[in-house]
């Protein structure tokens, strides 16, 4: 039953709240009084076509709240239910109207868009008036008519939940399915990089490490041959050192005619003689310990430019390689594991099938044995009305497929 009506800002009320009790409640007034405004706003709350042109002078917004006190297997809960909110207690339906033609619906304070709204207060609520017989001409409210007359709304809520829990194994499967195709198709791919990976092995920081080995290394070897060069110049076979010790051994045997000529002469040469030995014996110790093997330089650029070949191929970074590796592996490593899941999903989706076929067809057999009590009902109630020739017969359809409402 209806237990409360709260109106807030609508045409001309400013506030109501009006509460209900058990039995017939009857709201009159003079033409004018405001019942229509009253029976505006809580159609409103129950999913009716909102218009801005309801919100009260001045105001931004109306709000028209309705609490519905139901029983437990009252076909509105199983409608709600069905859009996993919350039903315990009692059912409040609420829908705010704004000023430009906006409105929003909740249902237990939960949003859902207005069609949910008039669904579920299509269940809670007939209105009737001069030309008002909708909900009896309205096909969508026959299933809840009969379900109600059969007392099946738990059996249809389960039904419904069933369903629920069927189309999401369905999207489950079929997303992993799609997952799991996509990665087999690359699964070759992925096989054929992780080995190349797993064979050249790159580590973070090697490019830098090579780079600079490399760098150092191509130096050395400039420094070496400088050396070297400059060893040969002082004491290999173009050095000086032999022409001038002759030079210093003449020089000598004439000391004795012109010693004060002669002696200078030969202090300054034999200083230079002694030099450039020096100088030789030095540069021969450096180009000893400068000695630079190119097979080492090659294997290090061997391996710096292998590093960057694989990097430019998978298009990442050098440092990138190792982690890209790890990921590449991983991702075979969960082709294993998705196909185990697609089976997995197969069977939950096996067992929601039949779980759902099982509420589905004790649903179904409960509406024809409802249908066949209902048409028994109406049947027995034409003759007082003079209408003993009519035939009211309740048809159920199912070949709709497999739905929410069952079949």
């Amino acid at each position: 039953m209806l237990a409360q009506l709260s109106i807030r800002d609508i045409v001309l009320i400013d506030r109501l709240d009006l509460g209900f009790e058990d039995g017939l409640s009857v709201l009159t007034g003079e033409t004018g009084a405001g019942k229509s405004i009253l029976l505006d706003g809580f159609a409103l709350a129950l999913g009716a076509r909102g218009d801005g042109g309801l919100v009260r002078h001045g105001e931004t917004q109306g709000q028209v709240s309705a609490v519905f006190d139901l029983p437990m297997a009252h076909p509105a809960r199983a409608l709600a239910q069905a859009q996993e909110i919350d039903t315990d207690g009692d059912l409040i339906l609420r829908r705010v109207q704004y000023v430009d033609g906006r409105t929003r619906a909740f249902v237990n304070d939960q949003p859902v868009s207005v069609q949910i709204l008039r669904m579920i207060g299509a269940a809670l609520v007939e209105i009737h008036g001069q030309h008002d017989d909708r909900a009896l001409t309205d096909p969508a409210q026959h299933r809840t008519i009969l379900d109600s007359f059969g007392e099946l709304a738990a059996q249809a809520a389960e039904v419904s939940r069933a369903s629920e829990t069927l189309k999401k194994a369905r999207q489950a499967l079929q997303s992993q399915r799609m997952r799991v195709e996509t990665a087999r198709k690359e699964a070759d791919f992925l096989r054929h990089a992780v080995a190349e990976l797993g064979k050249l092995a790159p580590e973070p920081g090697e490019e830098e490490a090579l780079a600079a080995r490399r760098q150092g290394m191509m130096a050395a070897e400039k420094v070496a041959r400088d050396i070297i060069e400059a060893y040969e110049a002082v004491g290999g076979t173009a050095s000086p050192v032999s022409a001038l010790s002759g030079v210093l051994r003449r020089l000598e045997r004439r000391a004795a005619q012109a010693p004060e000529l002669v002696d200078p002469s030969i202090a300054a040469l034999t200083t230079a003689v002694v030099a450039l030995e020096e100088a030789g014996e030095t540069l021969q110790a450096a180009a000893r310990a400068a000695e630079f093997d190119p097979r080492v330089l090659e294997r290090v650029e061997e391996r710096l430019f292998a590093l960057r070949a694989a990097a430019r191929k998978f298009d990442v970074p050098v440092d990138a390689l190792a982690a890209l590796a790890e990921t590449m592996a991983a991702d075979l490593a969960a082709l294993d594991e998705s196909e185990g899941s697609l089976k997995r999903l197969e069977a939950e989706l096996a067992e929601a099938e039949a779980a759902y076929v099982a509420l589905a067809t004790a649903l179904s057999a409960g509406r024809i044995r409802a249908a066949s009590a209902l048409d028994a009902a109406v049947k027995a109630e034409l003759p007082p009305l003079k209408l003993e020739r009519a035939r009211f017969i309740t048809q159920i359809d199912s070949d709709l497929g497999n739905t929410q409402y069952g079949y």
